[in-house]
């Protein structure tokens, strides 16, 4: 008897298609699992604890789960809630349920996992030779980290399944655990858990369809078959063995808390043109460590920018940048009484280098050019008024000292943005444990309607 997991989508807020979920539900799955976010867009949302995605699209895409887990009558995971998996955006995330629980007339058992460490228990662990780094991994000082998270593991989803959880909300989750863990708790292989988890993280990216979002994946005692539910997806030998490059620097190695998969053995076979047949994979246990991830606040930022459409200047947009930073430091030294170690300004220049910038080895020849600079100083007042000392050359400053004044465009006004705090990741560390659960906390609520 299989195990039968529905994921509607990469990530709660991506979207997914309307049809092939109720077709999924049709199909009887024992679970939906989805992911709420990742570390993928930088350190802010950890740091800040608040999710990078719209509540309204949050809450929009959730009622319709919601609605999909009653109609099925089975558990609905969230794992990694509100982007960073905080305790904060475990809660908000909690609130959008709740609210939903009394517009649908739902009564529920909830279970909030929380993943955010208190800086005593890391200090703690450092010192006890618990924590070992990754490469690269900066030097572990938990001291005056706005954010410090463990990735929770299977066991933990199985924890708040085992006590009767219709909805399961976790905190920051490995991609997989969400997937992985009723499987598990069967009996299915647990090669195949986690190597069918690994390929249905990211729902139809796996598929010759990746917006489509939903899959399903059936797990039994020899390995997993999985299946794309649009009517224009397909999932194949190519796009589902792919997928095990994705994110990982090891195609064939996976590792997660307790061990590590290992796909060297795993054979994919076509069992139609939408399924696909795995079988091989492997489970190698080992000691059980957590991942840990944790922000900082490295500064904060002012925004300005400007547009070149003058083609002199375009065609020498880099001279132009180059001149006028010999021309700001100076200035804001005079000024401000501000050294230049004491504060950062880079400017971008949008349409020539603004990705890579010394590293970029093509050359365009663009119309306008956009000049973005980011001020990053101690604190947000510095960078501001920094800001607005610069705001006047960026406008005007000339190429050259015989020739006439320019004047340059602001596509809004202010030209200056204050974005507050800047974060930087702080931690690539793991935690041994003797008890999965001893880092983890674990809380049950009842929803009535």
């Amino acid at each position: 008897m299989a195990t039968r997991v529905l994921v509607p989508s990469g990530v709660l807020g991506l979207g997914f298609d309307a049809d092939a979920l109720a077709r999924g539900v049709d199909m009887a799955p024992d679970i939906i699992c989805i992911d709420g976010g990742s570390t993928d867009s930088g350190p802010f949302s950890l740091g800040a604890g608040v999710s990078k995605y719209s509540r309204a699209a949050t809450r929009a895409e959730w009622r319709v789960l919601m609605q999909a887990r009653a109609r099925a009558g089975v558990p609905l995971v969230i794992g990694t809630a509100g982007t960073s998996g905080t305790d904060s955006t475990v809660d908000w995330m909690y609130d959008i349920t709740t609210e939903l629980a009394a517009e649908l007339g739902q009564s529920l058992r909830i279970a909030r996992i929380y993943s955010s460490q208190p800086q005593d228990r890391i200090a703690a662990a450092l010192r006890a030779g618990a924590i070992t780094p990754l490469t690269p991994a900066p030097e572990c000082d938990p001291e005056g980290l706005a954010n410090i998270v463990a990735l929770a593991g299977a066991e933990h989803i199985q924890a708040a399944l085992e006590g009767g959880a219709d909805i399961v909300i976790a905190g920051r989750t490995t991609d997989t655990a969400t997937i992985a863990a009723l499987p598990l708790m069967r009996g299915e292989a647990a090669g195949a858990c986690w190597h069918g988890a690994k390929i249905a993280e990211c729902g139809a990216l796996c598929s010759t369809h990746p917006t489509s979002g939903v899959i399903m994946v059936d797990f039994d005692r020899d390995g997993f078959t999985v299946e794309a539910l649009h009517p224009d997806a397909r999932c194949t030998p190519h796009s589902v063995s792919a997928h095990m490059l994705y994110e990982n620097s090891d195609p064939f190695r996976l590792y997660e808390p307790g061990g590590y998969l290992d796909v060297t053995a795993a054979r994919y076979a076509a069992l139609d043109d939408r399924r696909v047949r795995v079988e091989g994979s492997e489970w190698v246990p080992g000691p059980y460590t957590v991942k840990l991830e944790g922000a900082r606040i490295a500064g904060f930022q002012t925004t300005i920018m400007a547009i070149l459409r003058n083609a002199h200047y375009v065609a020498n947009a880099q001279a132009w940048v180059d001149r006028l930073n010999g021309f700001l430091a100076p200035e804001i030294e005079r000024r401000m009484g501000l050294t230049p170690d004491a504060y950062s300004l880079d400017f971008r220049l949008i349409g020539v280098n603004g990705a890579l910038g010394p590293i970029e080895n093509r050359k365009g020849d663009p119309v306008e050019v956009g000049v973005l600079g980011i001020i990053t100083a101690a604190t947000q007042a510095e960078a501001s008024e920094i800001g607005k000392l610069i705001n006047p050359f960026v406008l005007h400053y000339p190429l050259t000292d015989d020739e006439e004044l320019p004047t340059f465009a602001f596509p809004y006004s202010p030209a200056t943005t204050d974005r507050g705090a800047l974060y930087e990741f702080a931690l690539n560390h793991v935690m041994a444990l003797d008890d999965p659960m001893s880092a983890f906390r674990l809380q049950f609520d009842e929803v009535t309607a």
